[in-house]
């Protein structure tokens, strides 16, 4: 138990919550509103913190959980009066860097990569490989549209024209997001909304981010050598790494290998 002594001054706590793996595509490692909620209430709101840090890892994943989880930390930063610094580590990008945005500031490593500020819907047609094998696809749906984009069918140029605005109005949001949290720091003679990806010094010069800068050193300078850190992390059920949820796990492992891989990681 720690003796808290009234005339002696408590040095300055910062509470960190490590964030890492794809935005809710499921498995163990991803990240979601839901289950970050208890997690992030216990990190704005236990000893009453100098600052919530937040060591990021993300090639991103949804956009709707991305939004929510963002606009979670927003929220409790404003409610509290805590700042949040995010320190990036492999990749902040995508969703990932929409959660970033979230942040007052945001640290890299010098080989983070940052951004991808676009929206990505992928697939693949299966209709030629069923016809070669003299298999039927037979689908009845109430609705002209219920049945867009079916993999087992020929793309329908309808169906394609409206995925597209579906997209364009996804990438709108996550423009406008961007702008709001990074405003006038945001270099406005470069696109920087194409999906394009910067390492940490390019990222840096495009006000993407505040600077290269890790965890403790920049809480110490910002907050002095004794400040104390307080770990926030999410914790696994013993029971959970068997039977169903294990193959799951699996499944969503190659799917988010996957996600890392678009970057080389």
């Amino acid at each position: 138990m720690k003796l808290r002594l009234p005339f002696l001054k408590n040095p300055p706590l910062v509470s960190v919550v490590r964030l890492t793996g794809t935005i809710g595509l499921g498995g163990r490692n991803s990240l979601n509103d839901a289950t970050l909620a208890p997690l992030l209430e216990k990190a704005f709101r236990r000893g009453k913190p100098a600052a919530v840090a937040i060591e990021l890892n993300s090639p991103g994943g949804s956009p709707v959980q991305s939004a929510l989880i963002g606009a979670r930390i927003r929220r409790l930063s404003e409610e509290t009066k805590v700042p949040v610094f995010v320190f990036v580590e492999d990749v902040a990008a995508s969703g990932g860097y929409w959660i970033a945005c979230a942040a007052d500031e945001v640290w890299a490593d010098a080989s983070s990569i940052l951004g991808s500020i676009g929206v990505i819907s992928s697939g693949f047609g299966a209709h030629i490989f069923l016809a070669r094998q003299g298999l039927e696809r037979r689908v009845y749906t109430a609705g002209s549209s219920k049945s867009m984009l079916d993999p087992f069918r020929p793309e329908n140029p309808e169906d394609v024209a409206r995925l597209k605005q579906i997209l364009g109005d996804l990438h709108e949001n996550f423009i406008a997001h961007v702008k709001a949290r990074r405003g006038d720091k945001l270099d406005r003679e470069t696109d920087l909304f194409t999906g394009e990806i910067w390492l940490a010094r390019r990222a840096t010069e495009l006000g993407l981010i505040e600077g290269i800068g890790h965890l403790k050193p920049k809480l110490q300078e910002r907050f002095g050598d004794k400040v104390q850190i307080r770990r926030y992390g999410l914790r696994r059920p013993i029971w959970s790494r068997f039977g169903a949820e294990l193959a799951q796990d699996v499944f969503a492992g190659i799917e988010e290998r996957a996600a890392y891989a678009r970057f080389g990681l």
